[in-house]
């Protein structure tokens, strides 16, 4: 069964004549006959009853249009949902970001990119720095927001901004009141982080060993607003980015004068796969707007 021949089919029982059906679909009307008794014989049931010049749909006919319709109706219903994604004003984008970006800056970029392109749909994804890049790799999200990306010459990564990290203290800290840290003066003191595996984990124990100590860690998690908040129980101090809803009376930041505590945020794609004319927008958007 060819595709042609159910829209021929459609249009022979919308218009019951053969004659004025083969002019509406530009075709001579014996090429028709042909093409509708090749589907009858293919289905091996008659479909139309003839009566003088006028072809009727018998119960056969009518009960396979039924179906050609709905069939019909879809495709062209899909057909216009893959023109949308083909517009960059009405497709979508599928955007992987790090936990920590939850709060502030994502908010912040879908709020300005939402003022410009109100018609395209964004699809999130939160996740840790490696699970982020390999569902890049495995094609179920067109960008994303990571600290770096590993060894795949297919995946591009770029810079756009340094976030700081903020020692996080206990309002009640003897150190609470400072300004400004240098990490080895926390050195004999419970720390919380993330759990091994994570970016953040991996950065704050390397700014650790730059300080010439070894933290003792003592509570381990997923979340920063959870450390945080474990933070303010008096349970240990953190090195987090700044979030905003970190309780400010409850937990004192300090930046840290030495070492330089900071991680880069970049964007990632796949180098060999095609973005979408929505993605393709909203990555040169945030290239635009975001990177330092």
């Amino acid at each position: 069964m060819e595709w042609q021949q159910i829209e021929y089919f459609q249009k022979v029982a919308q218009l019951q004549h053969m004659t004025q059906a083969a002019e509406a679909l530009s075709i001579s009307q014996p090429a028709l006959s042909r093409s509708i008794a090749r589907l009858e014989e293919e289905l091996g049931i008659p479909l139309f009853e003839r009566q003088g010049r006028n072809i009727i749909l018998n119960q056969y006919g009518k009960v396979f249009l039924k179906h050609v319709n709905r069939i019909l109706k879809e495709i062209e219903e899909t057909k216009k949902e893959i023109r949308s994604l083909l517009d960059p004003e009405y497709g979508e984008v599928s955007l992987g970001f790090l936990h920590t970006l939850g709060v502030n800056m994502i908010p912040n970029i879908l709020r300005a990119f939402q003022k410009e392109h109100g018609n395209v749909k964004i699809k999130l994804y939160q996740n840790n720095n490696v699970s982020l890049l390999k569902q890049l790799q495995a094609g179920e999200i067109d960008l994303c927001l990571v600290h770096h990306a590993f060894d795949d010459p297919h995946i591009q990564w770029e810079r756009l901004w340094n976030e700081e990290l903020f020692l996080m203290l206990p309002a009640s800290h003897p150190l609470a009141s400072r300004a400004s840290i240098t990490l080895d003066e926390i050195q004999s003191e419970p720390m919380i982080a993330l759990k091994k595996g994570y970016e953040l984990r991996k950065i704050a124990d390397r700014l650790c060993r730059k300080a010439n100590f070894t933290p003792n860690i003592t509570f381990e998690g997923e979340e920063v607003t959870t450390l945080a908040g474990l933070v303010a129980a008096g349970l240990g101090v953190a090195l987090l980015p700044d979030q905003k809803d970190i309780d400010d009376t409850k937990v004192a930041k300090l930046h840290v004068r030495w070492p330089t505590c900071s991680r880069q945020i970049g964007l990632s794609w796949y180098e060999d796969r095609t973005l979408s004319p929505a993605a393709a927008h909203f990555k040169r958007f945030v290239f635009t707007h975001y990177r330092e």
